[in-house]
């Protein structure tokens, strides 16, 4: 695999997982009973907290 092709599939993974990562963050905070404004300050912050090293070690 080219180094470009390995770029472009390693961003894509990444944003696969912080896409995830948040949506499920944020219905967790709603269904504790946070608002909205909450809610999103709780994924955003899931997303922040991801470890890297073990998203990278992640298969496909």
């Amino acid at each position: 695999m080219e180094p470009r092709d390995e770029r472009q599939r390693l961003a894509e993974q990444v944003r696969r997982i912080c896409l995830e990562t948040m949506r499920r963050a944020y219905e967790d905070a709603r269904m504790q009973g946070l608002c909205a404004e909450g809610a999103f300050e709780a994924a955003v912050s899931a997303v922040a907290m991801l470890d890297l090293q073990t998203l990278l070690a992640r298969p496909e």
